[in-house]
């Protein structure tokens, strides 16, 4: 056999031992690509120069967009002057609290980017045709990207800035949204003393029709001697302190059921008391008068029992309405909203730096390519 090998053959084998070497295969030219670079040093630093001057003479087409800024800080909740006058109401006062304290800054920043403002901002500014826009949701979603707003953490004060191209119109924008936040704000019921507010008025409401229906049967009634002689006055006051109480427990019954089961152990003592309540109402409709003076003696008692609740809701919607005007819900503007005197964008130094960079990148890319293309053939 023969054992030698013909010269065509060993070159083959050293080609593909080199083309499988990983180091001589992953080997860069370093070297090469430097020197290429050299060579072409003036279109290296010329290149991104004439980028940069590109781009600054593009960021003069660009029309100049200003920000109106706007900081304010929402309400704060107070302790209220009515908490000890509450208190005595149970399970009213609960109910007419609202909970728990909340994030007032969470809110208010919620608020003033909701769907009522912009909409209102939209027609003020007419940014259908402003933005060029077809329809108001997209004027209105690009009123939002035109918008920021910021809650600072640590003071709670809320930040807003509005962007526009022309920068009496951004600060007169950023005006607006407080102008229609306060708008909205006056027709919902956001702190605890609006919302006792609210809730008495709406009680106030109802006692009072009540009352005055409660007055009319009593006058009804008439006045005879049997009656006269049954003193119903304190009757019918224990009969009306009886029915406040249980009016009061049934009411908290009722909160309780919306937030526990009914085997929870404050539900099933509210339900004992009010079955209590119950049984000593009914003790007393046992022992009531009958004959000619039950008429009037029924009706007393209900006049009476509608005019101590028509004033204890009176006392605390007065009292609701005290605590509403100190605190007033009213949000404070820490910084009004003036004209910018300059722009925020575009920063021609940024678009000088990125053309600068994006040039370089291709200049290099430019001379690198033909290296490493004979680097390759080789």
């Amino acid at each position: 056999m023969n054992s030698t090998s013909s010269p065509a053959s060993s070159n083959l084998a050293a080609t593909q031992d080199a083309a499988h070497d990983p180091h001589v295969a992953d080997e860069f030219p370093v070297g090469a690509v430097f020197a290429a670079l050299w060579r072409r040093r003036l279109l290296m630093v010329g290149g991104p120069l004439l980028a940069s001057v590109v781009a600054l003479g593009i960021s003069y087409l660009i029309p100049p967009t200003f920000t109106g800024r706007v900081a304010f800080m929402p309400p704060q909740q107070q302790q209220s002057s009515a908490a000890s006058a509450l208190a005595s109401l149970g399970a009213l006062a609960g109910l007419a609290g609202g909970g728990g304290p909340r994030n007032t800054g969470d809110q208010y920043a919620a608020l003033v980017q909701s769907q009522t403002v912009a909409d209102r901002l939209v027609e003020r500014f007419d940014l259908i045709n402003k933005y060029d826009r077809k329809f108001k949701i997209d004027a209105r979603k690009q009123l939002a990207e035109n918008t920021r707003v910021t809650l600072g953490r640590k003071d709670g004060i809320i930040t807003l800035e509005v962007d526009d191209h022309d920068p009496k119109t951004a600060a007169d924008m950023a005006t607006a949204y407080i102008e229609e936040l306060r708008s909205l704000t006056a027709r919902l019921a956001l702190t605890e003393a609006q919302q006792r507010r609210v809730f008495f008025e709406k009680q106030l409401a109802q006692v009072k029709e009540k009352l005055i229906a409660a007055q009319q049967a009593l006058a009804a009634t008439g006045i005879s001697i049997s009656a006269l002689k049954a003193e119903p006055k304190a009757s019918a006051e224990g009969v009306a302190k009886l029915q406040a109480q249980l009016t009061t427990a049934e009411v908290k019954l009722q909160v309780l059921r919306r937030a526990m089961s009914d085997n929870a152990a404050e539900v099933m003592a509210a339900a004992a008391q009010v079955s209590a309540l119950r049984g000593e109402l009914d003790k007393l409709g046992q022992n009531e008068p009958t004959g000619s003076q039950a008429g009037y003696i029924t009706a007393y008692r209900e006049y009476k029992y509608q005019e101590v609740l028509f004033e204890q809701l009176s006392r605390q919607y007065e009292l609701a309405r005290i605590d509403e005007s100190r605190d007033g819900g009213q949000l404070q503007v820490v910084d009004q909203a003036e004209v910018p005197e300059r722009k925020t964008k575009p920063k021609r130094s940024y678009f000088m730096i990125a053309a600068f960079g994006l040039g370089f990148m291709a200049c290099a890319i430019w001379v690198m390519v033909p290296v490493l293309r004979t680097q390759r053939r080789r």
